[in-house]
């Protein structure tokens, strides 16, 4: 009998997907142009409903026991699937690119002896490591990891914290310095735009680990639960550091913070644990492209090319590819979600199977156009995804009449 995974292990390793400095960093973006007060409702609001899609995408694959990408044969099509599966390969290697040249960039804040492009493949190395020993040979170690990391991230925390007390400094006083300066303030759903983005880029991949998991709904809700929770945490760190003076920069803050090889420890353990569950989905979503590929061994090969792609500087396409995710597969997951739930029986078709691409590229096509709006209301995730599950609900209620 295949040995299935417990609330406490899935627990676990979504805590460790939420701990990086990319969760961080979209926090100081929000904390650094956020007017008084404005940013607490949308912060929470966003976090709550990725949770919430979060849970119930992995509850799917939970309950048919198949990958991410493997769960959306039925919805889309054995080509649809290919389809969103590449797409996933190609933005999970993008991903582990952007995460590995983020801990670089914070280990070289840190003053460390060691060149950026070295960092990069360091960090890319320990990431291959852990995918070729596998997250169930790893159990322990992993657990011992996270502990570390939650302590050593609460005392920082703790002193950032001190450190905004002692100053007198806020993300208020941070805010009206902002907007004396002319720098444009975020609106309600720009800021809840880029705190539901963070949960909305894991949901093409929470599936690859749900699917093994002993008990469906309860380990699905406690590994939505534990990212949620430390997602916003990472993000109140964020904010916290865009209110210090430390010039929106987490390297500055830890070494004003005053932890040095522990601050060292927090960046290279947050890049790589959250690198290593992207890095083994896109091996599995590479087995959803071509059955016969071993997915640990794609883990580490997009492991090693994510390397080469940090040192060529994807950082400065970062915020466009976070949104880029989300316009992808926030509305591929909402007629996933449709298709699933309410279309049962229904969907096994080719006509349900283009009517469900043609819902998507709606909504896709809905969050291309609102991106580019300032503020626009709902936000261009939501709408992408109230557009897509609209279409995709269209053709269900049909064949129920």
């Amino acid at each position: 009998m295949e040995k299935r995974t417990g609330l406490f292990s899935n627990g676990i390793i979504w805590f460790g997907v939420a701990i990086s400095v990319s969760e961080i960093e979209a926090g100081i973006e929000i904390g650094a142009a956020s007017a008084p007060g404005s940013l607490w409702l949308p912060l929470i609001l966003g976090h709550v409903l990725g949770g919430i899609l979060l849970f119930f995408v992995g509850l799917i694959g939970a309950r048919v026991r198949l990958n991410a990408m493997e769960t959306t044969a039925s919805t889309f099509g054995k080509y649809g699937s290919r389809f969103f599966a590449a797409l996933n390969v190609f933005q999970l290697l993008a991903w582990v690119a952007v995460l590995n040249a983020q801990g670089a960039s914070a280990l070289a804040g840190l003053n460390l002896p060691i060149s950026f492009p070295l960092t990069c493949v360091i960090l890319a190395v320990l990431i291959a490591i852990w995918v070729f020993v596998g997250l169930r040979r790893s159990a322990n170690v992993t657990t011992v990891v996270m502990a570390a990391l939650a302590i050593l991230l609460a005392v920082l925390s703790v002193k950032l914290f001190g450190i905004n007390d002692a100053s007198g400094t806020t993300v208020a006083g941070v805010a009206a310095g902002a907007a004396a300066g002319s720098v444009a303030l975020l609106g309600f759903w720009n800021i809840f735009e880029i705190s539901i983005a963070m949960p909305i880029s894991w949901l093409p991949v929470i599936s690859d680990y749900t699917k093994d998991v002993e008990n469906p709904v309860k380990a699905t809700a406690v590994s939505a639960a534990a990212y949620t929770f430390a997602s916003l945490w990472m993000y109140i760190i964020g904010i916290e550091i865009a209110g210090i003076g430390a010039n929106n920069n987490i390297a500055q803050a830890i070494l004003l913070a005053g932890l040095g090889i522990p601050g060292i420890i927090i960046v290279v353990l947050s890049t790589v644990t959250t690198n290593f569950l992207a890095a083994n989905s896109a091996g599995e979503s590479s087995k959803a492209i071509y059955g016969k590929i071993n997915p640990k061994v794609a883990g580490v090969i997009v492991s090693l090319l994510s390397a080469a792609l940090a040192i060529s500087g994807i950082m400065e396409h970062y915020i466009s590819f976070l949104y880029l995710i989300a316009s992808v597969f926030a509305p591929m997951a909402a007629v996933l979600l449709v298709s699933f739930y309410f279309g049962k029986g229904r969907t096994a078709t080719l006509g349900a199977w283009l009517w469900n691409l043609f819902a998507w590229l709606a909504g896709f096509a809905v969050y291309q156009v609102a991106v580019h709006q300032d503020s626009v209301f709902l936000g261009p995730t939501l709408l992408a995804v109230i557009v897509s599950a609209a279409l995709a609900s269209t053709r269900v209620i049909v064949k129920k009449a």
